[in-house]
């Protein structure tokens, strides 16, 4: 009678045990815990496939800086090595910390100037949601820039999507289009 007990205690358990295995956790409506992880929410839900070019914002006419200013500051270009990204993806690699990480101890060292993250993509996908992906990829940049206790008032971000991707590539080709660039406004 015990063992029978016992069996049939273990056989329930068991399958309650396999049955609590089994169900993937669905994620959180609006969980912003993806902020340097994963990239699952790239189009909101919200927006339920009604998602285009109406949705994105216009770039302002001083969103520019191919004549040395952005917003009329001086900008540095080249003095940090770019972060670069996975395929699809918004997530900062602990090996591309770093690069963050060195433009926060400049940021700290000289208190007037201010950084430019513009997110870049290659040349997969289309033009809207690699606009999308580029601001993601910004925004990601500046998150973690934000958590090494830069101010937000001194970030500013810009995607360029892949309007600079070179196209034709392979993934593995065209991985130097898949970055942000950091660039210190003076």
């Amino acid at each position: 009678m015990i063992n029978a007990f016992r069996n049939t205690t273990i056989l329930l358990f068991a399958i309650l045990l396999l049955s609590a295995c089994t169900r993937t956790q669905l994620p959180t409506p609006g969980d912003t815990a993806s902020r340097f992880g994963d990239n699952n929410g790239l189009i909101p839900e919200s927006m339920d496939g009604e998602w285009g070019p109406t949705e994105l914002q216009p770039r302002g006419l001083n969103d520019s800086y191919t004549d040395g200013t952005y917003n009329g500051r001086p900008t540095i270009m080249g003095l940090f090595q770019p972060v670069y990204f996975n395929f699809d993806s918004a997530s900062i690699a602990a090996a591309e910390r770093a690069k963050l990480q060195e433009a926060a101890r400049y940021l700290d060292k000289n208190a007037r100037a201010g950084v430019l993250l513009e997110g870049h993509c290659d040349w997969y996908g289309t033009a809207d949601y690699n606009l999308a992906l580029g601001e993601l990829r910004a925004n990601s940049a500046r998150d973690y820039l934000s958590t090494l206790g830069v101010n937000s008032s001194r970030i500013e971000t810009l995607s360029k999507g892949s309007l600079e991707a070179t196209s034709g590539l392979s993934k593995a080709q065209s991985a130097q289009d898949r970055r942000v660039e950091i660039i210190i406004l003076k």
